[in-house]
């Protein structure tokens, strides 16, 4: 053996001095990389993505395709879950107000509590609050705000619930609340009121009986019914407008624990399909789905070719971009991703932005988001001449 070959024992490792920094980053996320990973300009849809770190901070960014951020909001209320911008180019968010008043949801992550509409320059033009909202909130084309509440399922009907495991001796099931932009209630609905205990059931999985519902998504339909994503039941429920009966379900037995429909066309939805608690023999795996809204039929897939490389049990969401291709959340991991109708990746970002985590104790920060969604070039490059807070990611 060469010197050059020779084999030397290691040294000892001695432990950290107390109190020092690791020279690794603890965070797995920040170590995989961050930002724009992949961008192909002739396939990708040009736009501006708005990106809200879940739970944190006070901040909502809108980067470009290079992955640049060009605005951002700084905002009275840390992020709740469900903002998105207005056709004209103002900021509806959601924001969380700790409660510990409220029973069950008060300090719960997906607590929202505010809704507020805010302009570009960060001006709040209104805010409504109210003490149950969570997740999702909306604004209707009669102008009025519509945000997901939360109630107590009657004793009776509670025992009547099928599914879950570990009953619990209260039992919360969503409503639909429409308030004016001034605070007024001028409809509910409520979930208790119109589902079938024996129709739908909790799960699939052992999933708890805390919540009936547990609705992470809403959205109005053309013609002006409701479509809700309620995960513990695993259905997206058509919601009648005019008397609150829920008219169709779309897909129970198919979907496990998903999130964040939206509108891909005419009578056509995506959603986001968890995959928790997925009855499946094999690693978990994430996908997106189509749906026909008048059938149910399943329209179009997505899943990874490595299917469990694909995966966030909470959060995410799917948006269907102007000629044809998708943009894709896969909120735990703070990844966006689009991807054409065969299924080739052509842009991939990683939420840069890191907030510490309300849930305190030694639980590090996280890049995770509720959703991101892409806007057009017509909405938001005219807004860019205007006056912005923008800066560098630090």
């Amino acid at each position: 053996m060469t010197p050059a070959q020779a084999v030397h024992p290691a040294a000892p490792e001695l432990p950290p001095t107390p109190g020092t920094p690791p020279a690794v980053d603890q965070v797995t996320r920040r170590r995989t990389g961050l930002g724009l990973r992949a961008h192909d300009p002739a396939l990708a849809y040009r736009g501006y993505t708005l990106i809200t770190p879940s739970f944190g901070g006070r901040t909502t960014y809108l980067i470009d395709m290079d992955g640049r951020e060009v605005h951002r909001w700084e905002l009275p209320w840390p992020p709740g879950l469900g903002s998105r911008l207005t056709e004209r180019g103002t900021l509806l968010y959601s924001g969380r107000v700790v409660d510990p008043r409220v029973p069950f949801l008060g300090t719960l992550p997906f607590k929202g509590g505010v809704v507020a509409e805010v302009a570009w320059d960060g001006t709040v033009l209104w805010s409504v609050e109210h003490p149950t909202h969570h997740h999702d909130a909306i604004l209707l084309r009669n102008g009025n705000v519509l945000l997901l509440g939360l109630e107590e399922v009657p004793a009776a009907l509670r025992h009547r619930v099928r599914g879950g495991v570990e009953a619990q001796e209260t039992m919360y099931a969503d409503t639909l609340v429409e308030m004016t932009t001034t605070g007024e209630t001028v409809w509910e609905w409520s979930a208790s009121a119109h589902l079938d205990p024996d129709t739908d059931v909790i799960g699939p999985g052992p999933m708890d009986r805390s919540e009936w519902t547990h609705a992470n998504g809403v959205l109005e339909l053309p013609d002006g019914d409701l479509l809700l994503s309620a995960r513990q039941i695993s259905t997206l429920l058509v919601v009648d407008r005019a008397d609150g009966a829920v008219r169709r379900r779309i897909g129970s037995g198919f979907l496990a624990g998903q999130h964040a429909p939206s509108l891909s066309g005419e009578n056509r939805v995506l959603v986001f399909d968890n995959g928790f608690q997925r009855q499946h023999p094999g690693p978990p795996f994430s996908r997106v789905v189509e749906f026909d809204l008048r059938t149910g039929d399943v329209l179009w897939t997505y899943t990874d070719p490595v299917p469990f490389d694909f995966f966030s049990a909470l959060q995410s969401g799917a948006q269907r971009l102007p000629g044809g291709t998708t943009l894709v959340c896969e909120g735990l991991s703070g990844r966006v991703f689009e991807v054409t109708p065969e299924g080739a990746t052509v842009w991939e970002y990683v939420n840069p932005y890191f907030v510490t985590s309300p849930l305190g104790g030694d639980v590090p920060a996280a890049n995770r988001m509720f959703r991101a969604l892409r806007y057009s070039p017509e909405l938001i490059d005219p807004l860019l001449g205007a006056p912005t807070t923008s800066k560098e990611p630090s």
